[in-house]
Formats: C-alpha cells, sequence, structure tokens
C-alpha cells in the first residue's frame, strides 16, 4: 500500500484498553498513514503503540503527558500534520466502534470534492443504548438549527473526514471544541467556515465490557457540556444570519 501524502488518519486515543491494538491493526490495513494522540492515557497502551510504531513506517504514535480532552488531541495531531504537508485528516476513535473497512470510501469521497467535510451518518445495531441513540436526535436537530439546515447528517459520530486548514482556523480561533464537544461543534463552525457536509452512512459498534469495550462517556458531565456548547453556538449564529442565509440560497 503507497502512503497517501495528503490524507491521513487520525486516531485519537485516551485509555482505551487493549481494543486500541486492533483498532490500530484495522486502520493500517486500510490505509497508510495512521497518526494515534495518546492523549496523556495511563493504561498501558501508550507503550504497547510504540512498539507497534518501531516496525511499522506507516505508523506514527505521539504520546502526550497529560489528558487534554479529545479536540485538543486532535489539534495536537492537525497541526503537526499541516506542518508535513497533509491537508485532510480522517478522524476514527480507538475504541473499536468505527468501522476501519469504510476508510478508503471515506477518503474516495473526500479526494472528489476536497472543499467538503465528510460525515458519517451512524447505522445502529441492537448493541446501541437506546438513550444514547435517542438523546443524539437532540444534538441533530440543534446542530441543523444552528448551520440553517445546511446538511449536517449527524452531529456527533466522529467517524469523518476534515479539510484540515479551515479546521485548524476554526480551532485557533477560539477556546472551546477541546473535549467532548469537538465532533458537533466542529461540523457546526465549518459549516459557517462554508465547508459544506457530505454524508455517508457508517455502521457502529458498541462494544460490551466483556468484549473489550470502554467508555468514558458521563451523561451529566457531558450533557451539561453539551448544552452549554449549544447555547453559545445559537449566540455565534445570531450575526452570521445573513451571510448563511445568502449560503444556503446560493445551494437551491
Amino acid at each position: 500500500m503507497n502512503a497517501s501524502v495528503t490524507h491521513l488518519v487520525l486516531i485519537p486515543s485516551y485509555d482505551p484498553g487493549a481494543q486500541v491494538y486492533d483498532t490500530v491493526r484495522a486502520a493500517r490495513r486500510q490505509w497508510a498513514p495512521v497518526w494515534l494522540v495518546v492523549d496523556g492515557s495511563t493504561d498501558g497502551t501508550a507503550a504497547g503503540l510504540q512498539e507497534m510504531a518501531a516496525t511499522d513506517p506507516g505508523l506514527r504514535v505521539v504520546v502526550l503527558p497529560n489528558n487534554r480532552g479529545k479536540g485538543a488531541a486532535v489539534l495536537h495531531g492537525l497541526d503537526l500534520a499541516a506542518n508535513e504537508g497533509f491537508t485532510h485528516a480522517l478522524t476514527m476513535d480507538s475504541d473499536g466502534q468505527h468501522p476501519a473497512d469504510l476508510i478508503p470510501a471515506f477518503m474516495a469521497a473526500s479526494i472528489a470534492a476536497l472543499d467538503h467535510m465528510v460525515l458519517g451518518v451512524p447505522v445502529f445495531d441492537a448493541s446501541a443504548p437506546s438513550l444514547r441513540v435517542q438523546g443524539r436526535k437532540v444534538s441533530n436537530a440543534g446542530a441543523n438549527l444552528e448551520t440553517l439546515w445546511m446538511g449536517i447528517g449527524d452531529s456527533l459520530y466522529g467517524f469523518r473526514v476534515y479539510p484540515i486548514e479551515p479546521l485548524r482556523q476554526v480551532m485557533h480561533g477560539q477556546r472551546w471544541m477541546r473535549r467532548f464537544d469537538f465532533d458537533p461543534e466542529a461540523v457546526v463552525r465549518l459549516c459557517w467556515h462554508g465547508v459544506r457536509p457530505i454524508n455517508l452512512p457508517a455502521p457502529v459498534k458498541y462494544l460490551a465490557a466483556d468484549q473489550g469495550g470502554v467508555s468514558h462517556f458521563n451523561y451529566l458531565r457531558d450533557n451539561v457540556l453539551l448544552s452549554w456548547m449549544h447555547i453559545r453556538l445559537m449566540l455565534g449564529l445570531l450575526p452570521r444570519l445573513p451571510l448563511l442565509f445568502l449560503r444556503r440560497f446560493s445551494m437551491r
């Protein structure tokens, strides 16, 4: 497999357990390069990943000393990638929920429309917790309202391809989007930035604990974070309404 010089797979990782090794192997079977940003993990996986990278030129592992949050880990990787000339990054979780076999299809969609972002729309199976499935409808409704229905298929699913430079500009321009609020706020602010979405279906797996599944989602903490995020996005929408109306009209 020839390594791409424009598109890379970027995986932020925080205490994912042994499942991360299968995730990395699956991603590497589909693409090169694959970069891991270990976000202050304390579960010993950083050392194991570095051992894998020592014998695999298509794998790079960056270890951050302290946990800073998913968005902060992604931004660190984006800055490094931009410095090396990459233009697009496919992000995916390290815990085995995302479909590595779809990496080539998502990358192909991005290559065909470089100024767009390619968003995974989750296809749930019976393993998906009902509360999580129903709760994301609220976030999706908020994201579409905040972008005047520019076509966000799902605001929370982190399997997606971003154009790196617009996302870096958005993130360096404000101090939010550093933790669990990264995925939904990124798509809203990129829409405000003029980056339109392409939506592709993608299955999602929720692994039980005995299957190696690990979840760091805290219903109270993270729902409060999402609620505050939508409040500030609604406030941020108001001065942008004229421009967004023009963009929506031009899409017809």
